[in-house]
């Protein structure tokens, strides 16, 4: 239940494209109204050639803040007053704050998604991790994983991103990541696998094309970011074969927690925290 609106709410949101799918209205309003804080949470369709217009607007409309997705975390770094130092380095943005004017970028992907491993109980240090990916998402829990010193493989469709990423990695945490072909397998014992892309997502579960995981022996975590309310082909291969699975909806609550909490400038509490997670377990 969200609070009434008045002539006093004000808006926070999020930016993607597509955006229809997102579960964070529903989470973050859900929050909002336990929280007794009189804003709401909407979705904004936003297209990469419009990513300055939509930081000014920010500005003209005096928006709280915003989340930024698919495809915009790596573009908007450029309109932006400050970058916290972490997601300088990562080179993506996923919330914005605005401070009188003043709009800030921060990524809390990597944070949600190491807090959701922690809840589910796995490991989160000094793991071989094979990451299937290179965007804004991979280079969030690549830096993460790399500071819990973690040995991460990446292997993603253009071969030079990975590249990228890699080097990125290597530059803060010399020496703990590495490229990987896709298509092939890690060449290593491998803890913790991860898919970052977009393969499987809503409607697409099914028709999407294949990984290239390889096999899942040997690997004991298989997370797929992507919170479809249908288990994606790369979830139930692992399952099938044993692994411990987990889709991304976890990660999403946690992020999505931790931007709240960098708009209210405090932490938002398990009883907001609660709300969010059942709001997005009872989406269907």
């Amino acid at each position: 239940m969200t609070l009434p609106i008045s002539g006093r709410t004000r808006v926070v949101g999020v930016w993607g494209s597509p955006v229809s799918h997102s579960l964070s209205p529903r989470m973050h309003n859900a929050a909002l109204a336990v929280l007794g804080v009189d804003w709401v949470y909407v979705p904004y369709t936003v297209q990469p050639d419009h990513a300055e217009a939509a930081v000014q607007a920010v500005r003209a409309l005096d928006l709280v803040g915003v989340n930024v997705t698919v495809p915009l975390k790596e573009r908007i770094a450029p309109y932006l007053d400050h970058v916290d130092e972490a997601a300088v380095r990562i080179g993506s943005i996923n919330t914005i704050k605005n401070d009188g004017g003043v709009l800030t970028g921060y990524s809390t992907d990597g944070e949600g998604f190491v807090r959701d491993l922690q809840d589910l109980g796995w490991p989160t240090e000094r793991l071989n991790v094979y990451l299937l990916g290179a965007g804004g998402s991979a280079r969030a829990l690549a830096y993460a994983l790399a500071e819990r010193e973690c040995h991460v493989v990446i292997a993603n469709r253009t071969a030079a991103r990975a590249e990228d990423l890699t080097e990125l990695v290597n530059r803060y945490f010399p020496g703990s990541s590495t490229v990987a072909p896709w298509g092939g397998a890690a060449g290593a014992k491998i803890d913790l696998m991860v898919n970052t892309t977009s393969l499987g997502m809503t409607p697409q579960v099914d028709d999407a094309p294949e990984l290239p995981s390889g096999n899942f022996t040997g690997v004991r975590y298989v997370y797929d970011i992507i919170y479809n309310p249908e288990e994606t082909r790369f979830l139930r291969g692992a399952r099938e074969a044993g692994c411990s699975t987990s889709n991304g909806l976890g990660m999403l609550v946690r992020q999505g927690a931790a931007a709240l909490g960098i708009w209210l400038e405090r932490p938002i509490g398990p009883e907001a925290l609660a709300a969010m997670e059942l709001a997005v377990a009872s989406r269907t």
